[in-house]
């Protein structure tokens, strides 16, 4: 008879057998479980296997029959009480607010909410006072908010019932600093507001704004020297609409070309072909020259999107010269498309400083980094331009590899600080444009729109948390958080409710 040594010890400690148990991870005591629940094996033999206790068999297998009980059950008991809420007046105040800033319900529908589900009727009157009892609330919080971090504001104004809401967030952390509805939205006017706002410690190394010319005058009044850059994505907008344009003008002639050489072939058949060929001629004509404009403003609006409005690109000299350069060739194709490209080679032309302005900033910032570590300048913006290059393409760890040898140990920072700089900087009102677009859902509720129902929306806006991000850093964190790194309670907490919590 062979010997062999037994792979457990059923004659272990008790105490070595509750670790056993600990030390099992998902899948073994899935594992156990399924062998319990066979039958194959008895409990006493399945405990001394994997040295454990009867009772931690049974535990697995009862959990197991539940899971299974549960996944076959035919009929699930959908009246069975799940929890029980205190249904307090407090609750209630709290279920008002919910419904209108985070369910977007206008008064009525609260109403209609009250009938439905809670058989309750509340009054259109108590809902206004809730929510003016909340915007009392939420005002002294406000008042207490320190802009001095935020360094680039983005500024709009969005228009309800004909009238001007004026509108300032922060580029970084999106905190909305500015949502007030207006009469007017002259120099005077956003000269006022910004004013105030410099007594919250709002100090802008930069803006970004439209040709609004209240809003731009209205900052110079405010802010001495302050750079207002040109927003990006309004531009963009009127280029891409451009060139789609032209694009589908040139699907337009290939259509009528192709349709009239159909009828050319058929004419030839009855040797009528010679009424149609002058029509084919100026058809073909017009065919290459839409095809040509198409390609050609594609072309050009390709060179401003990725060369000279991105980020990664030339000093701003270079930039200029380049610019004007675009210009000039889209004056020499405005007699083709006049009421098309005239608007936009305007657009271009009065705006350029404006436009180019995020240049300036990133010139004297890369010039700061070179004195900083002590290297050339042309140095420094050659290792910027190189962030632009594709990570598979080879000329790029080339020129990589060159400057790493003539920087030596300051190429690891300096890059790093450049890369930095690069995710930083900002050429577009998108933030702003975004806060407008959630703003609509609220506004289309109500005709006219008060301070005090805006008060307590940009409260809301600034310190309920983000869901879900493309960065995601920013999810579970609100604007007010990212903007000062500190934590905060809930919105509801922060109005002086107290949050339900579910029992154990």
């Amino acid at each position: 008879m062979s010997t062999s040594t037994p792979l457990i010890d059923p004659i272990a400690p008790r105490h070595e057998w509750n670790y056993a148990a600990h030390a099992l991870c998902p899948l073994d005591r899935q594992a156990l479980a399924l062998d319990a629940l066979s039958g194959q094996a008895a409990i006493t033999e399945l405990s001394q296997q994997h040295q454990v206790s009867r009772k931690f068999v049974y535990q697995q297998k009862s959990k197991a029959q539940d899971a299974l009980d549960e996944a076959f059950d035919p009929s699930p008991d959908e009246e069975k009480v799940l929890f029980y809420l205190p249904v307090t007046k407090a609750w209630l105040r709290q279920v008002v607010l919910g419904l209108v800033l985070i369910c977007h319900s206008s008064f009525r529908g609260v109403m209609e909410f009250f009938e439905a589900l809670l058989d309750h009727s509340i009054a259109l009157g108590s809902v206004h006072n809730m929510i003016q009892d909340a915007v009392a609330a939420a005002r002294p919080v406000q008042a207490k908010e320190d802009l001095s971090s935020i360094r680039i504001g983005a500024h709009d104004e969005i228009f309800q019932s004909h009238c001007p809401t004026l509108v300032g967030c922060d580029v970084v952390s999106t905190y909305c600093y500015l949502l007030t509805p207006e009469d007017h939205r002259d120099a005077v006017t956003w000269g006022v507001h910004l004013l105030d706002l410099q007594e919250k410690g709002l100090a802008l190394d930069a803006s970004i704004a439209d040709g609004g010319k209240g809003l731009r005058a209205g900052q110079a009044l405010a802010f001495d020297d302050l750079p207002c850059w040109g927003d990006h994505f309004h531009l963009l907008q009127d280029l891409y609409r451009l060139s789609t344009y032209v694009e589908n003008r040139a699907f337009r002639a290939l259509t009528a070309c192709e349709q009239l050489e159909g009828k050319m072939r058929r004419a030839k058949r009855k040797a009528q072909g010679h009424t149609l060929s002058k029509k084919l001629t100026q058809a073909r004509t017009a065919q290459q020259q839409a095809i040509e404009l198409a390609d050609e403003i594609a072309l050009l609006v390709a060179w401003l999107h990725d060369d000279l409005l991105s980020v990664i690109g030339p000093d701003q000299a270079t930039r200029q010269t380049l610019y004007d350069w675009i210009v000039e060739c889209l004056r020499d194709r405005e007699h083709q498309l006049p009421h098309r490209i005239t608007p936009v080679r305007r657009l271009l032309e009065n705006g350029r400083d404006d436009f180019l302005a995020f240049a300036q900033t990133l010139d004297s910032q890369l010039q700061a980094l070179a004195d900083c570590f002590g290297v050339d300048a042309e140095q420094a913006h050659a290792l910027f331009e190189i962030q632009a290059l594709p990570l598979d393409q080879p000329q790029r760890w080339q020129r990589e590899g060159a400057l790493r040898g003539s920087l030596g140990k300051c190429f690891a920072p300096l890059k790093e600080e450049i890369t930095q700089l690069i995710d930083t900087t900002v050429r577009a009102s998108s933030v702003v444009e975004n806060l407008n677009s959630r703003l609509r859902n609220y506004f289309f509720l109500r005709k006219q729109i008060g301070p005090e129902y805006l008060d307590l929306l940009r409260f809301f806006l600034n310190h309920r948390r983000f869901i879900r991000s493309e960065h995601p850093e920013r999810v579970g964190k609100s604007p007010a958080q990212l903007l000062t790194g500190k934590e905060h309670a809930h919105w509801l907490e922060m109005l002086g409710f107290k949050r339900f919590k579910k029992s154990a």
